[in-house]
């Protein structure tokens, strides 16, 4: 009989006696999962729906926070050719911009995909790894997974918010 998965919203009690890296881990896996559990249910109109006068929609949370993934992890931390780090304030709104092809479902998916990436480059480094950055000089994988924690955060509470004023749903799971 295969093993379940943990599910990520426990992630953070289970490791709350483990080591460093467990718990940001979980943490952010956690919060992870709550982003992706907003846009559970929704239709695609549901979900890009503009319910603030900011560009902030449900599926463009999920959308900006794709790029986010992309651009701390594997592009800071093991770019690839063609890779470039993004530092504009555009290029921060623009990628809450939403097409055609953002569907709920492509979207969930690229955002699963952006997140396995990047837990798969983490996993190549030490906390104490340190990589140059464009405007901060140089930072550390742990410096980035705090980072991370915390942007992913502050989107699951706007996600809070919208899922509410789209049909009233409130909590974490």
């Amino acid at each position: 009989m295969a093993e379940q998965p943990i599910d990520p919203t426990l992630g953070p009690v289970l490791a709350r006696t483990g080591d460093e890296r467990a718990v940001l881990d979980s943490f952010l896996d956690f919060h992870r999962s709550v982003v992706l559990r907003k846009l559970r249910g929704l239709s695609d109109a549901e979900a890009g729906r503009r319910l603030v006068p900011s560009m902030t929609t449900l599926a463009g949370l999920i959308k900006h926070l794709s790029m986010v993934e992309r651009n701390w992890f594997p592009t800071l931390l093991a770019p690839e050719p063609g890779d470039v780090y993004l530092t504009s304030e555009e290029d921060a709104v623009a990628s809450f911009a939403l097409g055609e092809e953002d569907t709920v479902d492509a979207l969930v998916e690229a955002y699963e995909r952006a997140c396995a990436r990047s837990r798969a480059v983490a996993a190549r480094f030490d906390l104490d790894h340190v990589v140059p950055h464009p405007q901060l000089g140089e930072v550390s994988l742990r410096w980035i997974l705090i980072h991370l924690i915390e942007e992913t955060a502050r989107h699951a509470g706007h996600a809070d918010i919208l899922r509410e004023l789209v049909d009233g749903e409130t909590g974490a799971v």
